[in-house]
């Protein structure tokens, strides 16, 4: 069963949160958290709070299960442009250069590693 996180309007350019992002995308839940732990970009913190609100998402949905027990992936991570602020700033004679504050949305899917190994031999077994 997977469950996801969503949060809207971060003020980080999308640019700069895809790097972190890639970083993470497919590896296990555990060491995607000590990752983003240790990483000395700004939108770090950001999508570890993210992938935690994740984590208590899947732990919402399987009450039954152990988190210990079970072993996370994260799926699929997309960081998507949001709004963009646009703002003067004083150019040389008297003009002036539009500056574009850039935002974004930050969707993370995880998932039960196990549940999708079954999964995914089910669909070659029906192709077969």
């Amino acid at each position: 069963m997977e469950a996801r996180a969503i949060l809207k309007d971060v003020p980080t350019s999308p640019r700069k949160m895809r790097l972190v992002a890639d970083m993470i995308r497919g590896q296990k839940v555990s060491k995607a958290l000590a990752l983003l732990k240790f990483q000395p970009r700004a939108s770090s913190p950001i999508l570890h709070k993210v992938l935690l609100s994740a984590v208590a998402n899947w732990q919402q949905l399987n009450e039954g299960a152990k988190l210990e027990d079970a072993d996370l992936i994260v799926k699929t991570v997309f960081i998507d442009g949001g709004r963009m602020l646009k703002r003067l700033r004083p150019a040389p004679q008297g003009r002036a250069h539009r500056i574009r504050k850039r935002s974004n949305h930050i969707t993370i899917v995880i998932d039960d590693a196990s549940v999708t190994a079954e999964a995914q031999e089910q669909a070659v077994i029906t192709e077969s």
